[in-house]
């Protein structure tokens, strides 16, 4: 089976699917360690790691589809990618969804900003007009070559126009054919549950810690109708504050000793990147 036939198997499953958020290769290697069944490459967390910047469109499609690579490469898990607004127009967009299939992507998201789009939780987004959208739709579901890649819709109307606007654009989506629709930023539980009753596709769900949606368990997105729940900045978030208390500790120090305790081993480390398989397949070649 596919990784990506794997992933239409779990979204169709009654069990929601959890996807944590990465932003590298080493850390989808430690998601899947962790017993994960997918993973999610989040455009922002790139952002952040790769160019030091906010989440403003400052990646270039060339950026992301290398990482997306990397990070499908490191792991056997199916990988769902941000592929903000398709870099363009139609014919942009079909060049995006065929390099991310290439690289191993498994889904991806196309959303419904203009130019220069933002992070979906940053207030003065702007919206591309329906029939934009929806020909850019129509040119992804086309462009892939796999009839089993995910295309997901997504729509930022809720916190631009109104919630109605977004269900309406949601549901446009669903009936052009998209195979998942992610409604971003709604404001509210009862706004999430709306959502769930009025769109007729899977759903995808956005846990944006401390942003504008209400973080809920995967069972309560579950029962409200969603079939993914992605966490995209959870680990980033961890990983920074953990980062500054530790630095903070080593510049009054001078030393880790006192924060050894904290860290993986030498071992450790290199056993999350496959260092034992790397030297026994080195070793078959050696004279």
């Amino acid at each position: 089976m596919s990784r990506n036939q794997r992933l239409r198997q779990l979204i169709a499953r009654e069990e929601i699917l959890v996807a944590p958020g990465v932003y590298d290769a080493y850390l989808a290697r430690c998601v899947e360690r962790a017993g994960f069944e997918a993973v999610y490459m989040t455009g922002a967390g790139v952002s952040h790691t790769r160019l030091g910047v906010p989440d403003l469109g400052l990646l270039s499609f060339a950026e992301m589809v290398e990482q997306a690579d990397r990070i499908a490469d490191a792991v056997e898990l199916p990988l769902i990618a941000d592929a903000d607004t398709g870099y363009g127009n139609t014919m942009n967009v079909a060049r995006t969804i065929r390099a991310y299939e290439r690289a191993g992507v498994s889904a991806c998201h196309i959303e419904d900003q203009q130019m220069p789009k933002r992070c979906g939780h940053f207030d003065e987004k702007r919206v591309t007009p329906l029939g934009e959208m929806m020909a850019k739709l129509k040119a992804a579901l086309d462009a892939r070559t796999d009839p089993e890649f995910v295309i997901i819709a997504r729509t930022d109307a809720r916190t631009v126009e109104s919630l109605d606007a977004a269900l309406e654009r949601a549901n446009a989506y669903a009936e052009a054919g998209a195979d998942m629709i992610f409604v971003e930023s709604p404001l509210s539980e009862d706004e999430l549950a709306l959502i769930g009753r009025t769109v007729n596709a899977p759903l995808l769900a956005n846990m944006v810690e401390s942003g504008k949606t209400p973080i809920l368990p995967a069972e309560r997105l579950q029962a409200l109708g969603f079939s993914v729940v992605i966490h995209p900045g959870s680990i980033g978030r961890f990983i920074g504050k953990q980062v500054a208390e530790f630095l903070q500790q080593f510049r009054t120090e001078r030393s880790t000793l006192s924060q050894m305790n904290k860290m993986l081993t030498f071992s450790e480390q290199n056993e999350i990147v496959d260092l034992k398989g790397y030297l026994e397949r080195a070793q078959r070649y050696l004279a």
